[in-house]
């Protein structure tokens, strides 16, 4: 069954807001924000909310990260060493949330739809909900955008996504993501209100794009990070890069999403970032698989979620049932579900009949 896509679905990768006409008649709307989950990226986000004029309130489940960040201003257990500004607001109640102007939601995509669905009722129609999390639904094999849907029809769907380290965005560094939204003129004011000299939203409509991108990444970096954990080279990473950009486009067409969006921020972008670098939960527990250690040993030892974990086996299912070719995103699975070793992946890989390069090969 094709994704819910809203009316329009074009690509529109606009220049951020710094360039955008500032006139008085152009009001910022937003001044009071709430991002739900207290992890890495909630709270780099949080972080980067947090200026002058406006009101962040970042909830966390665990009470000792709402502790540390109110009283010693560091999160201590997801982003320690970062100092987070003073007049950040960490909470553990999620009514501290009720009738702001914009929610960022950031919490785990496997639990997304109970913490949205905790805020029904309770939130102004037409509010702003940016989806942060990069992951389909387990149980539904929904994207974030139609898990939204479901738990708060009454807001404004948007989707944040693209080449950014919880780390960089927390220290300032220079990032640039895609903001894609259903209503542009909402779009347009959101970006007046989060864009900074170091952090560019670029604005887009192509929200399934931007979640997809978003999602396959991960699991390709599972694949990336295998590949370097088994000393296959940097030749092979490479390929495996450019090789699951081709599944991740695949996808995306069979979807009705567009092209365009895959080589920008959040698709082409994101995946080499998160390829690329240890930084990656996903691409330092691929790395780690390929070393001999196991899954269930590799997730033990994390206080943080591995999205592509959850992901690569709900990507597989949705992937057949559109009929969409993807042998790397579906070794991944296969492995992550115990069905074959790293080494059996790797041999099916290279086992695979010579095909002229082609996205639809």
């Amino acid at each position: 069954m094709r994704p819910e896509q809203p009316a329009r679905n074009r690509s529109l990768e606009l220049a951020p807001a710094r360039n955008f006409d500032k006139s008085p008649a152009m009001t910022q709307a937003f001044k009071t924000f709430g991002v739900i989950g207290g992890g890495a990226w909630g709270t780099a986000i949080a972080q980067m909310l947090c200026r002058d004029g406006q009101d962040v309130t970042l909830w966390c489940l665990e009470a000792e990260v709402a502790d540390a960040i109110n009283t010693v201003h560091e999160n201590t257990v997801f982003l320690s060493g970062v100092p987070l500004k003073p007049a950040l607001r960490a909470t553990t109640n999620l009514a501290d949330l009720y009738n702001l102007d914009a929610l960022f939601a950031v919490a785990p995509a496997q639990h997304t739809r109970s913490t949205l669905a905790a805020l029904k009722g309770h939130i102004a129609p037409g509010t702003p909900v940016v989806l942060c999390s990069k992951g389909i639904e387990l149980s539904s094999g929904k994207f974030m955008t139609q898990v939204l849907a479901d738990a708060l029809p009454e807001a404004s769907p948007a989707v944040m996504s693209g080449p950014s380290f919880a780390i960089d965005v927390a220290k300032g560094l220079p990032t640039a993501v895609t903001l894609a939204v259903e209503d542009e003129s909402i779009g347009s004011e959101l970006i007046q209100a989060i864009s900074t000299p170091t952090f560019r939203p670029y604005l887009a409509t192509d929200l399934l794009g931007a979640e997809i991108g978003g999602a396959v990444k991960n699991v390709l970096a599972l694949a990336c990070g295998i590949a370097l954990g088994k000393g296959l080279g940097r030749s092979a990473h490479a390929a495996l890069i450019a090789r699951g950009s081709a599944e991740m486009t695949r996808l995306a067409l069979a979807l009705g999403a567009d092209r365009e969006t895959m080589s920008g921020l959040s698709g082409l972008g994101d995946l080499v970032l998160t390829c690329s670098s240890e930084t990656s939960r996903n691409m330092s527990c691929g790395l780690a698989l390929g070393r001999g250690e196991s899954l269930e040993s590799i997730m033990g030892a994390r206080n943080a979620v591995t999205e592509g974990v959850a992901t690569a086996p709900v990507l597989r299912r949705l992937a057949s049932e559109h009929g969409v070719d993807m042998p790397i995103c579906d070794a991944v699975a296969a492995v992550i579900e115990g069905e074959i070793s790293v080494d059996d992946a790797i041999t099916t890989l290279l086992m695979r009949p010579n095909k002229a390069e082609s996205v639809l090969a």
